[in-house]
């Protein structure tokens, strides 16, 4: 949620900083504004509710003006999306401008003292305190400089943030810290730039340091980049990595919507996260993560597996391959609930969190907490040296590429070849998965890739046609049975988020405990029923819909004739082993709930409400 970017350097910090923001949509926001130090080093101000667009249209005379300047899309967390609300915020005395990502929590306790000492607001928002804060340590000591105050500040403040300051009488410096919110700095030749991720200046420079937890940094033309501990001020020596992201991999390529695009890659994205992992002429997964502690997976008490969003349904798929393959105790958890809910854990158990961002606050949260109690903690995540990859003690990357929409798509298919490699390792390991079964399994998962290029031509059209049926529908229902139980709630959770229809998963045998009371001839009911896997009991539960005269939207294997003739709209995908139908099966679901979204009007990529990077509780 939010983003950030900043320049210093030699080229126009505007055009730097309105396309870095642009780049960084896909996050999700309400508002957007610009700070840029212009001539006298005169900070000079344009913000807006709306988007990136809007406040284009009002700064475009600041063009060509400076050559140092931030910018920030805001998701509302205090105060309303408006003009006012809006980041950049200015200190009382106009000299210092801020834009944060998170939140403070404490500002409140914050706002109280500093309105005592004579200090007014113009904003709801915890931002506007910290800045005025920072101005507090500044006043109270002429001799304290931006740096440290801005380090005063940071100590009395609780909660997440990530934080880009300008002050007009520093002139050509940056301050930036973060603690839970990721930062990222840019180095270039004779330039730096500042960003929640390296998507905004990805095409100026290869080089990156991503900000620790708890450090804070001064970044200057003159002395480069001075990286020191928040808590003590320790000087820390900056590590630069070299950025894997290119360019091409974070445009549309031609397609209407970043979710189209990301639909269709998902036949790369799933062999990807494969490559060098499957090694099907030699019977063999290949996972250092998971090999060099096989025996604290192998001994765990139980697998411990906590998310959120779609990373959560991914999770409980997970449960399903790893108690069938490798028989081991697996829970899911929200990590949202996990954290608050006093859990045991114990060093005995292993802990896998999932998350398509690597940042995601409540997961992180949970991790800490379980890692505080001793677990063994693994990652699955798309982003690498986010912050979840570097607090677990070892994981696996999805080699998904940038994922850009907010819905996910190829991130949780991703996760699910993870999942189900995780699973097979295990499995083949403590004897529990025989060899020819392991290879036939393996052998079936290389080929997953090829079934969803198939699934995707043979799809996309008929998808648009069904959607166009639907969408003045209000509410949907998604039904599936073990392995597909998790893939409707997926299924469901994409068409509300995109489309803002109200839908509901449920497992189908449940129905007749309650959901289907509400079926009738204006119900649409969406249900996974692949041969592999309860086939009968699901041909049953279409009988019972249709009886009530709900429209069925089927998914079914190729050549299905029972369930084909009692439904409205068939889609057919190819037949697979029962643990592979969710990753098959999600691909025209994702492309129903995309179209319909795109003929209600809806922002496909950037869904109201809804933030990519989720760094807030």
């Amino acid at each position: 949620m939010c983003g950030i970017v900043g320049y210093t350097g030699f080229q126009d910090a505007y055009e730097i900083v309105i396309n870095g923001l642009r780049r960084l949509e896909y996050r999700g926001y309400d508002s957007a504004g610009i700070v840029l130090e212009g001539s006298n080093n005169k900070l000079e101000v344009e913000k807006t509710k709306g988007k990136v667009d809007d406040l284009v249209n009002i700064s475009e005379g600041l063009k060509g003006t400076a050559k140092i300047g931030m910018g920030h899309t805001r998701w509302a967390t205090h105060g309303v999306p408006s003009d006012r609300n809006s980041h950049p915020h200015l200190s009382n005395n106009g000299k210092i401008a801020i834009v944060h990502n998170g939140i403070i929590e404490n500002y409140d306790t914050i706002k109280t003292m500093l309105t005592d000492k004579g200090f007014t607001f113009k904003s709801e928002t915890d931002t506007e305190v910290l800045v005025n804060l920072i101005q507090y340590f500044m006043d109270l000591n002429p001799e304290t400089d931006f740096p440290t105050a801005v380090r005063y500040a940071l100590n009395e403040v609780y909660g997440a943030y990530a934080i880009t300051a300008l002050h007009e009488d520093y002139p050509g410096v940056l301050v930036v810290g973060r603690l839970g919110s990721p930062l990222a700095i840019g180095i270039g030749d004779k330039e730096y730039f500042i960003a929640s991720d390296a998507s905004p200046f990805v095409e100026f420079t290869k080089e990156a340091i991503y900000l620790e937890e708890g450090h804070m940094a001064t970044i200057s033309l003159e002395n480069g980049v001075d990286i020191r501990t928040i808590n003590e001020n320790s000087k820390i020596e900056p590590e630069i990595q070299e950025l894997k992201l290119s360019l091409e991999q974070i445009e549309k390529g031609g397609y209407e919507h970043f979710m189209l695009k990301e639909i269709f890659e998902q036949p790369k994205s799933i062999h990807d996260t494969m490559r060098g992992r499957l090694l099907v002429d030699e019977g063999v997964i290949k996972m250092a993560g998971i090999w060099d502690h096989v025996e604290k997976f192998k001994n765990a008490n139980r697998i411990i597996i906590i998310a959120c969003g779609t990373s959560w349904h991914a999770g409980l798929i997970g449960e399903y391959l790893i108690e069938e393959y490798a028989r081991i105790p697996v829970e899911v958890e929200y990590a949202s609930e996990f954290r608050y809910r006093n859990p045991i854990i114990t060093d005995k158990d292993v802990v896998i969190a999932i998350s398509q961002s690597g940042e995601t606050a409540d997961t992180m949260a949970a991790l800490k907490l379980a890692k505080e109690k001793g677990a063994f903690i693994y990652g699955i995540c798309n982003v690498v040296d986010s912050s979840i990859a570097r607090i677990t003690d070892a994981g696996s990357y999805t080699h998904a590429g940038p994922e850009i929409g907010v819905a996910s798509t190829k991130a949780f298919t991703a996760q699910l070849t993870i999942l189900t490699l995780i699973a097979f390792k295990l499995g083949k390991h403590n004897g529990n998965l025989g060899n020819a079964e392991f290879m036939s399994l393996i052998a079936e998962l290389d080929a997953i890739p090829k079934k969803i290029e198939e699934v995707l031509s043979a799809t996309h059209e008929l998808t648009q046609n069904i959607a166009r049926d639907f969408i003045k529908a209000t509410n949907f229902l998604y039904l599936g049975r073990g392995y597909n139980y998790p893939a409707a709630l997926e299924g469901a959770l994409k068409l509300k988020e995109i489309s803002y229809i109200h839908a509901e998963g449920y497992p189908a045998a449940e129905m007749k405990h309650g959901p289907i009371a509400l079926i009738d001839e204006n119900m649409p009911i969406v249900i996974i029923a692949p041969k592999k896997g309860h086939y009968d009991k699901i041909v049953s539960n279409v009988q019972e819909i249709k009886a009530r005269k709900g429209k069925v939207i089927a998914v079914v294997n190729k050549g299905d004739r029972q369930v084909s003739q009692m439904a409205d709209y068939v889609i057919e995908i190819p037949e697979t082993s029962e643990c592979f139908s969710p990753i098959v099966a999600s691909v025209p679901l994702q492309l129903l709930a995309y179209y319909i979204a795109v003929y209600r009007g809806a922002n496909v990529d950037q869904p109201r409400n809804l933030a990519k990077s989720v760094t807030v509780e």
